[in-house]
């Protein structure tokens, strides 16, 4: 969210939820690879402005550094990296486990130069694998109209379910 962003502005936020696991993990034969990482604040907020940005991300740029230091050596945060076979990072999935057995997905998305190339449906249902493993009730998340116009639909198609939408005054995301 910039600055010029009042609280008047209403953006579309669609809740879904899965309650059952995802299905597994879509097929990828390329070079790249999928982990649980524990990152760095300028590792982690590298990836996070090279994802984030054009969808207007700003919570954690806004969030003081010893509180995001903490919340990222902590146990509540998982946070998975989608990575290139020279290490670079090409996108993220974060969930948030704070209130388990409920788990947030908090933040997901590739950088530009990684999207359209089945990635994203990849690192999803992969890290979504991986936290129902833990065995919570659900695996909920947000998207509103600031996100890119295909998320609901990418959400649908990997077993998300839709279970609230309002019009919500912006917030930092």
């Amino acid at each position: 969210m910039n600055n010029e962003t009042t609280s008047s502005t209403l953006l579309r936020v669609t809740y879904l939820e899965q309650t059952t696991p995802a299905v597994p993990p879509a097929l990828h034969w390329g070079s790249e690879r999928i982990g649980v990482e524990r990152l760095s604040r300028e590792l982690y907020l590298s990836l996070y402005r090279q994802v984030g940005e054009a969808l207007r991300w700003d919570q954690r740029l806004l969030m003081p550094a010893q509180e995001l230091d903490a919340l990222l050596q902590g146990d509540a945060l998982r946070i998975y990296v989608l990575r290139d076979v020279r290490g670079e990072g090409l996108g993220f999935c974060e969930f948030d486990r704070s209130a388990f057995p409920q788990i947030e997905l908090k933040n997901f998305g590739l950088i530009p130069d990684a999207q359209g190339r089945g990635l994203g449906r990849w690192l999803l249902s992969t890290a979504l694998q991986g936290e129902w493993r833990a065995n919570p009730d659900r695996i909920w998340l947000h998207t509103d109209t600031w996100d890119h116009p295909a998320a609901v639909h990418v959400y649908q198609r990997i077993g998300f379910k839709i279970f609230d939408v309002r019009d919500e005054a912006a917030e930092p995301l």
